[in-house]
């Protein structure tokens, strides 16, 4: 018999069962099976799939595959519910929304136990980290829908929302979709993952419970195909996916040229950097709490550790000591440190990649695990930045171990990866940890924390990590859409361009030659084409024909001016002031071009005015479009900041060729983002008169290019491009279709409109909708007041 001497003595933990015997006489109920849960009701069980236990393999439950017909029927009933639940006041949503929080903390433990037992994750985690954040996300977005008039003049909802989560978060990853779509005024179709069902159907019942009306969320269960007919469904307004980045891919494509907001969160492969500095003992449990919590099946899992080489040995040797500790069994068990695998599809999956890191020299360093569907903690030593265990997402418990030597070494093995989520920075200067958390490419940065989440906080990644995000501000934004122009008649494909002789162009004392303007210098095209620019007379003038060629040499151009992020606001404000100035002092100059082109005296002057006061506007803007400082939890303080997206490609409207340029080009630049920019395909000499202006104006060279030609040609180009990191594309439909099909390459956020839609010359032509497209929000949590 063990003895309170023998435990002292050794400090293990004794047996502490959590008891799901409850849970299980609720499984009992529905043992012939889980319908849908659609218009308020369940319906009854169709075709069922078997859902498993996977610490166990016993089969725990059997749940309905969602059909086309299924599908159609949540759609329609949330479709018929929207109207009514948009219309109430937001007061009266937050009730709703108060009410599913109370209801699930009412039936906290019973919902951590299901998860537990459909998900495998340790009781303790579903206990005192999942169930708490749902709570709080429901109370948080309560909190929106109160103040969602005040707080979002004009905006409404989006319609029906089309939601897809995966089996690593059940229950969070919904209170992360339903929240702020619910508290925005959307009603709600949800497929919860194929493995892990139960909690969301769970939820449904507590939602009927609590009062929530009748068709305002449904949920359809199935696998991938069920999915995708949510997803694709026409009468979706809104897609929210998370998921594989491949799966996120298929979705962008699938759903390109319809007009639905988009919101993907996907893929991680995280750095955890700890500096010389650090507090090792701290950082090591940053380690656990990130790369072993949930098994290591978390998108912003710190998987890749990168460690200052003069502490790299004692680093590693303090994990490999507390890796030992660690307990992989039981997720009832409460003193479980690491749970079991959702399935033994995945558990094959993270096998494999092992042995092929093992086979390509890596060194593994492995704690214990059970038989079944357990993997022990895993470390990798000795790995390459190019090895498979490196550079793949494996999403289980596995981690590798890169020393670095300097701070930029650190920072380029960091963003040494396609991958944009989440990072990690230990170290006691705060001076250096800030700095890298700037330089690091990643939508959430810790530092001396990792796996830090609040509902207060936006959450989401950049590059193959997806866009947008989840929670605060950004996240209510997500669901909420602004009146959208509408063309009364939709900008026509563009004349076919003739690059042969032209006769009857208007004689000047010296001829002009308008050239591409790439890196701060004009540049011949690759093609050696020139173009005929028609006016109402007759051609006016050529243009440089550019092609595939030109739009790399941009791209590269655009990259190599990197330093325009980093200035200060004041700094590129300066710049642009500078740059109205000086198109002040030719405005006769390029009123003549406009006239060329058939506008009349009075319009050429007043787009070239109206160009004049909008680059005054956003120069205005450089400097005051800011961030914020959230209230989330204590000890930390969390900065969303407003980034520039990086390097842009811009595809310009084919009327109003001076404004609809600079209503384009300016916020982006703001910003601090570079731009490749295609002018209008018919009348690009005003943005190619406009180069000499840049020039003259400080602006740094790659900040701006310009490259004329077929606009759909080059769009594409750009689209595909993976060096490029957002797109804007007013044009066709039918080109606006085409760019977001081909934007699914490295995931960038596009932007597609008719071309004739906006009026640029009022109010449609600026505002912060267009800071808002050319920014995103990284998140920084800092220790504060400790």
């Amino acid at each position: 018999m063990t003895t309170i001497t023998d435990i002292l003595q050794t400090m293990d933990y004794g047996p502490a069962p959590e008891d799901s015997a409850i849970v299980r006489d609720w499984l009992k109920r529905h043992e012939a099976g889980f319908g849908h849960f659609i218009d308020g009701g369940f319906t009854a069980a169709g075709e069922t799939f078997e859902v498993t236990n996977p610490a166990s393999g016993e089969v725990i439950a059997r749940v309905s595959q969602g059909s086309d017909a299924d599908v159609d029927a949540a759609v329609k009933a949330a479709r018929a519910a929207q109207p009514g639940w948009a219309g109430l006041s937001g007061h009266d949503r937050a009730r709703h929304l108060y009410a599913l929080a109370r209801h699930i903390q009412q039936h906290a433990r019973f919902l951590a136990v299901l998860e537990t037992l459909d998900n495998g994750k340790p009781i303790r985690e579903s206990r005192d980290i999942d169930v708490p954040l749902v709570v709080r996300h429901f109370y948080h977005h309560a909190g929106w829908a109160e103040i969602m008039a005040d707080e979002f003049p004009g905006a409404a909802a989006h319609g029906v929302c089309g939601q897809v989560i995966p089996w690593n978060f059940p229950l969070l990853m919904l209170a992360w979709k339903i929240a702020p779509a619910l508290a925005a005024g959307n009603t709600v179709v949800l497929k919860p993952a194929e493995y892990t069902p139960l909690t969301a159907l769970a939820l449904a019942e507590i939602a009927r419970e609590a009062g929530l009306p009748k068709g305002v969320l449904n949920i359809v269960t199935g696998d991938g195909a069920t999915g995708a007919a949510i997803t694709g469904h026409p009468g979706v307004n809104k897609v929210a996916f998370t998921g594989s980045t491949e799966v996120g891919r298929l979705i962008r494509r699938q759903i390109a040229g319809s007009g639905k907001a988009l919101t993907l969160e996907l893929g991680g492969k995280s750095p955890f950097i700890v500096f010389a500095d650090a507090d090792l003992d701290a950082a090591v449990e940053g380690v656990v709490d990130s790369i072993w919590f949930n098994q290591g099946q978390v998108c912003c899992a710190g998987s890749r550790i990168l460690v200052a080489e003069a502490v790299a040995p004692r680093f590693t040797e303090l994990l490999k000591r507390r890796m030992a500790t660690l307990i992989t069994g039981n997720p009832l068990e409460k003193s479980t440190d690491i749970g079991a695998i959702v399935h033994p599809v995945q558990l094959e999956r993270i096998t494999a990649l092992v042995e092929q890191g093992r086979a390509e020299g890596s060194e593994i360093h492995q704690g214990t695990a059970p038989a079944g569907c357990f993997y022990p903690a895993t470390l990798v030593t000795g790995v390459e930045p190019a090895s498979i265990l490196s550079t793949e997402e494996i999403f289980g418990p596995v981690v590798t171990l890169t020393p670095f030597r300097t701070p930029e070494d650190a920072v380029a093995l960091a963003n040494n990866s396609r991958y944009g989520l989440a990072a990690s920075v230990w170290s006691e200067n705060v001076n250096l940890a800030l700095d890298v958390a700037a330089k690091v490419k990643a939508g959430v940065v810790w530092i001396n924390a990792a796996n830090l989440f609040d509902a207060g906080a936006a959450f989401g990644g950049t590059r193959e990590s997806g866009f947008g995000r989840e929670g605060a501000r950004a996240g209510m934004a997500a669901y909420l859409t602004h009146p959208t122009p509408r063309a009364k008649r939709p900008e026509a494909i563009p004349a076919a361009l003739d690059a042969t002789p032209v006769q009857g162009l208007p004689a000047t004392a010296v001829d002009r030659t308008a050239k591409l303007y790439i890196g701060g210098k004009q540049a011949r095209p690759d093609s050696g084409y020139s173009y005929a620019v028609a006016g109402p007379q007759g051609s006016v003038g050529l243009a440089p024909l550019g092609n595939r060629k030109d739009i790399r040499n941009a791209v590269e151009a655009a990259h190599a001016a990197k330093g325009w992020g980093a200035q200060t606001g004041h700094n590129r404000a300066q710049v642009l002031y500078y740059l109205a100035e000086n198109l002040s002092a030719r405005a006769s100059e390029f009123e003549e071009r406009l006239r060329s082109f058939g506008q009349s005296d009075s319009v050429a002057r007043a787009e070239v005015e109206t160009s004049i006061r909008r680059i005054f506007w956003y120069a205005a803007q450089s400097d005051k479009f800011d961030g914020a400082v959230q209230s989330t939890k204590s000890a930390h303080v969390t900065l969303a900041m407003n980034e520039p997206l990086g390097v842009m490609g811009i595809l310009c409207p084919s009327a109003q060729p001076l404004l609809g340029f600079v209503s384009l080009v300016l916020p982006a630049i703001a910003m601090g983002n570079r731009v490749v920019a295609v002018p209008s395909q018919g009348h690009p000499l005003a943005a190619t008169d406009l180069y000499q202006v840049l020039e003259t104006s400080d602006l740094p060279g790659g900040v701006v290019n310009i490259v004329t030609g077929e606009r759909d040609v080059l769009a594409k180009t750009l689209a595909e491009h993976d060096d490029v990191d957002a797109l804007w594309y007013f044009g066709t439909a039918a080109g606006g279709q085409a760019v977001e099909a081909a934007s699914a390459g490295n995931l960038k956020q596009t932007w597609t409109e008719d071309g004739a839609a906006r009026d640029w010359t009022g109010p449609e032509g600026q505002g912060r909708l267009f800071l808002t497209r050319a920014t995103q929000v990284k998140t920084i949590w800092v220790p504060y007041g400790e």
